[in-house]
């Protein structure tokens, strides 16, 4: 058993698969796409075996992508699930063959009910192609399998023609990232999009200090703020941060504690965001800056100070 030459081969078997659907894209596809973009229902994407698993990726790739989307399985589409699609629908039947029994029983119901079919397909000729409206033609002449019997390079071409449709309608509606995050609110996309930086200063997080505390206070402060920083405020004016880096340089230069005053260590330019700054800006800034706080603001008010740990804790990235 040669591992290596066999995935190989399957992967080269999958990839021309997909290639070749290329030349097989018609003005159907464009038609397709322009039926979709302008449906006031959903799309019903059905299937049966390995298709209906297809189907079931590529209704979740439409409905995280702006196109709502719903699966029925083909074999319950007979016996009862017919009652989901609504009069605005259309409905998308993947098959390889497109002779199995359940396409064949299912497709004249759908038809009777004034429904669009697009057929995405593998045999031009089957009943299923005969029944649609529309015809996706993702034939392949031969499957990765060693024995041309298991659905692979058939369903990687099924999966790849859907997604294509999908990308096409996401360009179409001027879908955007932050589109893309509303659907994807708990993951780390959604995270970036949409965390503010007043969303991670904490209560009891504004450390700070006015220009002439001593060391002892400057400390004190540092740890209660438990981010490693401390701004220096004078009169509710933001006059600078004292980072943990800071002590160390002045102790290392050997300068009496007693003697130092915050005014004499501090940072007069510190790195300063608004509160409604997002997070991954933040991040961004810390990055190209080599820093790890910023100090957050809105307008001349003092918020407080977003460490490093603070964004990586949210899962931002």
């Amino acid at each position: 058993m040669n591992w290596i030459h066999r995935a190989s081969q399957t992967l080269k078997l999958e990839s021309e698969a997909i290639a070749g659907l290329i030349d097989r894209l018609d003005e159907s596809f464009v038609q397709v796409g322009e039926l979709i973009l302008n449906l006031h229902g959903r799309v019903i994407i059905s299937g049966i075996g390995k298709s209906a698993i297809i189907a079931q990726k590529l209704v979740a790739t439409f409905n995280s992508t702006g196109t709502p989307a719903v699966f029925m399985h083909a074999a319950d589409a007979i016996h009862g699930d017919l009652g989901l699609i609504q009069q605005n629908d259309v409905v998308i039947c993947i098959s390889k063959s497109g002779n199995s029994p359940e396409i064949k029983a299912l497709t004249p119901v759908i038809k009777s009910m004034g429904i669009p079919i697009i057929a995405l397909v593998g045999n031009r000729n089957s009943h299923l192609a005969q029944q649609a409206n529309w015809v996706l033609d993702s034939t392949v002449s031969k499957e990765a399998c060693p024995l041309d019997l298991a659905p692979t390079s058939s369903t990687a071409a099924q999966m790849a023609l859907g997604d294509a449709l999908a990308t096409c309608l996401m360009e179409a509606r001027g879908f955007e990232a932050k589109d893309f995050a509303q659907m994807h609110p708990g993951g780390a996309l959604g995270k970036r999009l949409f965390t503010r930086l007043v969303d991670l200063v904490q209560e009891g997080r504004a450390p700070q200090v006015s220009p002439d505390a001593t060391m002892a206070q400057i400390v004190l402060e540092m740890s209660a703020g438990r981010c490693g920083a401390t701004a220096v405020i004078d009169n509710g004016n933001i006059l600078g941060v004292i980072t943990d880096g800071d002590l160390r340089r002045h102790l290392e230069r050997n300068q009496k504690a007693e003697e130092v005053k915050a005014r004499d260590i501090m940072n007069d330019k510190p790195k300063q965001m608004a509160g409604k700054s997002l997070a991954v800006s933040a991040f961004q800034l810390m990055e190209q800056h080599s820093i790890s706080q910023v100090i957050v603001n809105d307008g001349d008010v003092y918020l407080g100070i977003v460490h490093l740990h603070d964004i990586l804790r949210e899962g931002i990235f």
